[in-house]
């Protein structure tokens, strides 16, 4: 081997760093003060002194605030145990649940009203356009195969007494004002539900069960992101109360909402 090619080359180094600079980490600084300007009052450490730096009775500081969002934030990305996280940062796993409980709970109180809620005008015809593009005009959205999400989810508490977003469009040249979601065959036959044909035989038919099928996968395709971005969801329940189990979840949506908003301008270039 050359000697020549173990060199270190300076030259790349600094174009490199330079590219690293220039869109990596001005991208970061942009939107933490996007953020810090949007949301000046919401702070982790105001809505729970948890997250302070606290001492105990000899003056000797405790865990850092730093500490312990790193540690929640080990444990939701990448679906680490309290013990892993313990050989890491020197925090306790009891200690490490601890931290996992209040930074759910802190992400709920703040962000739950903004990054947690129903679309607003503008977000509904955003959805309603891309579904037209589709072949879909007036669906917005579609479910997941399991029936229990009429049971626990908010959204069908509002299908099921009517209250869906009204809107206007022509299918057939027949007109419609009731937005619509698409379904699998176990779910009620509900108006607002548009189901596939099941054993399509002609060639219609064929078509729209293939296009519908393929529009519903859209949820799936969304749940598995979330999997992905958030390993704790995948893995084994790091807690044993429903309650926890609950707003490990919410939690996690409210964070994937805010990348979803934060990274949204930036998808179509990829």
């Amino acid at each position: 081997m050359d000697p020549s090619e173990l060199l270190f080359d300076i030259e790349a180094y600094k174009r490199q760093s330079e590219i690293e600079e220039k869109y990596i980490l001005n991208q970061f600084r942009e939107r933490r003060k996007k953020i810090e300007e949007d949301y000046p009052s919401r702070d982790l450490s105001r809505s729970d002194d948890y997250f302070t730096q606290r001492y105990d009775i000899a003056n000797k500081e405790g865990i850092s605030p730093l500490a312990k969002c790193t540690t929640t934030m080990r444990m939701l990305a990448y679906g680490m145990t309290a013990d892993a996280v313990d050989e890491y940062i020197k925090i306790g796993g009891t200690t490490a649940l601890e931290c996992l409980r209040r930074f759910c709970k802190g992400i709920i109180q703040m962000y739950e009203k903004v990054y947690l809620r129903a679309p607003t005008e503008d977000e509904l015809q955003r959805i309603l356009h891309a579904s037209e593009m589709r072949g879909f005009p007036g669906m917005i959205g579609s479910t997941l195969n399991d029936i229990n999400v009429l049971d626990r989810s908010q959204v069908f508490n509002a299908v099921e007494q009517g209250n869906t977003p009204k809107v206007n469009f022509f299918v057939n040249q027949r007109p419609y004002n009731m937005a619509y979601y698409l379904a699998d065959g176990i779910y009620p036959s509900y108006p607002t539900f548009v189901k596939s044909i099941r054993l399509p035989q002609s060639e219609p038919d064929k078509l729209f069960a293939q296009v519908h099928e393929g529009c519903r996968k859209d949820i799936e395709c969304a749940f598995e992101v979330l999997q992905t971005r958030f390993k704790i969801i995948r893995e084994p329940a790091r807690l044993w109360k429903i309650y926890d189990l609950a707003i490990i979840m919410r939690s996690s949506i409210i964070l994937h909402n805010m990348i979803v908003e934060d990274e949204r301008d930036t998808y179509a270039q990829h």
